[in-house]
């Protein structure tokens, strides 16, 4: 039996409470004020300007047109509030574990503490293994952040110490360097 709903004509997934869709111009707003917040960002190297939100949006917008999967806008079912974003992305850039797809997540404060991050991203998980066929999945954050951490072990996700890397993409001698690697191979997954 499903646990979710998928709408592939609108590339959208739909669980308990949340829909997973594609991207709208509504969202923009809510999407750079959940991006402004110090909380929010609090375990990337900096918070996003407007610009850098429009140009995210416009690329996630474009690779869910394109594939019909990616980091989908997330809102509430009942009221159809925007709350974040969770999805799946190729890892865009060399690691010792690439070519990977990495599935995340990232809500709105006021929206933390919910179960909303855990109730998408397991749908996301049988979207993945179970539509995409995907043999693996990976999550990565930076080794402080405990609370995305803690959402990757109930997921059932794995981290091996020896997996751990030094993220590209953030520079040399910031503390956030330092990355956990979660997986989840395929036949691991528990729906």
């Amino acid at each position: 039996m499903r646990r979710i709903e998928l709408t592939k004509e609108e590339n959208s997934i739909k669980t308990k409470r949340l829909v997973l869709r594609q991207w709208r111009d509504a969202d923009l707003n809510p999407f750079i004020k959940m991006n402004e917040d110090t909380r929010v960002r609090e375990y990337f190297t900096s918070t996003m300007t407007a610009e850098e939100c429009n140009q995210e949006v416009k690329d996630m917008s474009a690779h869910i047109a394109k594939y019909g999967w990616g980091f989908w806008a997330v809102s509430l079912l009942e009221t159809d509030e925007f709350v974040g974003t969770i999805g799946l992305v190729p890892v865009d850039f060399e690691a010792h574990f690439t070519p990977a797809v990495e599935i995340g997540w990232l809500l709105a404060f006021e929206h933390w503490g919910k179960g909303y991050a855990l109730e998408g991203a397991k749908a996301v998980l049988e979207y993945g293994f179970e539509t995409l066929k995907l043999a693996e999945i990976v999550s990565m954050t930076a080794e402080q952040n405990k609370k995305s951490m803690h959402l990757m072990e109930k997921l059932g996700m794995k981290r091996n110490p020896h997996d751990d890397f030094d993220q590209p993409k953030v520079p040399e001698g910031n503390l956030l360097r330092r990355h956990v690697l979660y997986r989840i191979k395929h036949n691991e997954w528990r729906p």
